[in-house]
């Protein structure tokens, strides 16, 4: 015990020696930099929508493994990151001619630290690995089909491309159906498989209402970016058709979701143990907000505080609905 004691604190002393000394050649603020390019209020929107899908996956037939869970959000996470990462090194030309906002713009980190662009371009590359070898994992631990592994890759590979040559979806008039695919169908979707075991029951019933709410929720984004995207030749719909059309458009989506549920529960009402009149009531929500943009569609000046409350709305959508489901399943 008496030669432990003063090894330890030689291991101690040496570790303060080494902190101190390379403190001094990294530059934390271009490390708080990058985990800003992450943009993490995005990736917190993405755990909502995992636990809408993981909470459908459990009412349908699923018992709640928190292994499962964990697991597969690591994958959703993983991914959602890659994106962020990919998609600011490949639009850090668009994003001179931005204005940045809570939601749109790019983060800019990338146009003030240049020096980080290679690096973030082969961090979202390996994020997409991970991302793949936990599905190959999961695979192997829950016994899922090998198409859950497929599921993923082309998850990742459109996150990548939405951005990225030689596809550039978004620069193609192809990033609103990117939005959808990933609203409607890889994040809930991959949680209420992993959770469930596969891919159908109630969740099928939910699916053209997230599409319809992925498509709103891009339509939102580009709003605030009309001048820069059409400088940065991107083919977005707001680019092509205007602000005004776009808030029209948006508010169309958010009625045919809130008639769209009013008849099922006409017509599924013994489907589940879901009351999709209480989703119902949840729908309003963004359909009176969105109306506000249908009204004040003209008024230019007006076009991101509208765009931004419409993304609120959306939001404590899929969160009511989450608290919802969870006090369903625990009732």
């Amino acid at each position: 015990m008496k030669r432990i004691q003063p090894l330890s604190k030689v291991t101690f002393i040496y570790s303060i020696v080494f902190i101190f000394h390379w403190r001094h050649h990294i530059n934390f603020n271009v490390v708080v930099s990058f985990l800003r390019l992450g943009r993490l209020h995005f990736v917190f929107v993405g755990f909502f929508l995992y636990l809408f899908g993981s909470c459908l996956a459990l009412i349908s037939r699923a018992s709640f493994e928190v292994n499962r869970y964990i697991l597969g959000y690591m994958i959703v996470f993983i991914a959602q990151l890659s994106v962020s990462y990919s998609n600011d090194y490949f639009d850090v030309e668009a994003d001179r001619f931005t204005k940045k906002t809570f939601f749109s713009g790019g983060s800019k980190i990338l146009v003030e630290h240049p020096e980080l662009r290679r690096f973030s371009k082969w961090f979202a590359l390996s994020l997409i690995i991970v991302s793949s070898v936990l599905a190959a994992v999961s695979i192997m631990i829950f016994s899922l089909p090998f198409l859950f592994l497929v599921f993923v890759i082309v998850g990742n590979i459109v996150g990548w491309f939405y951005s990225a040559p030689p596809l550039r979806l978004v620069y193609r008039g192809l990033g609103e159906v990117m939005m959808m695919l990933t609203v409607g169908f890889f994040l809930p979707g991959l949680a209420y498989w992993i959770n469930g075991g596969s891919f159908d029951g109630v969740y099928l019933l939910f699916v053209f209402p997230l599409l319809m709410y992925g498509l709103s929720f891009i339509l939102n984004v580009e709003m605030p970016d009309k001048e820069a995207d059409a400088q940065a030749r991107k083919k977005t719909f707001i680019v092509r058709k205007g602000r005004p059309l776009g808030f029209l458009v948006i508010g169309f989506i958010f009625f045919c979701v809130s008639l769209y549920f009013f008849l099922i529960c006409l017509f599924f009402r013994q489907t589940s143990a879901i009351d999709f009149r209480i989703v119902t009531l949840f729908s309003l929500l963004p359909l009176g907000i969105g109306l506000r943009g249908v009204i004040k569609r003209k008024e230019e000046q007006l076009a991101e505080r509208l765009a931004l409350t419409n993304l609120i709305s959306l939001l404590l959508l899929i969160i009511f609905c989450d608290v919802y489901f969870v006090l369903l399943l625990y009732s």
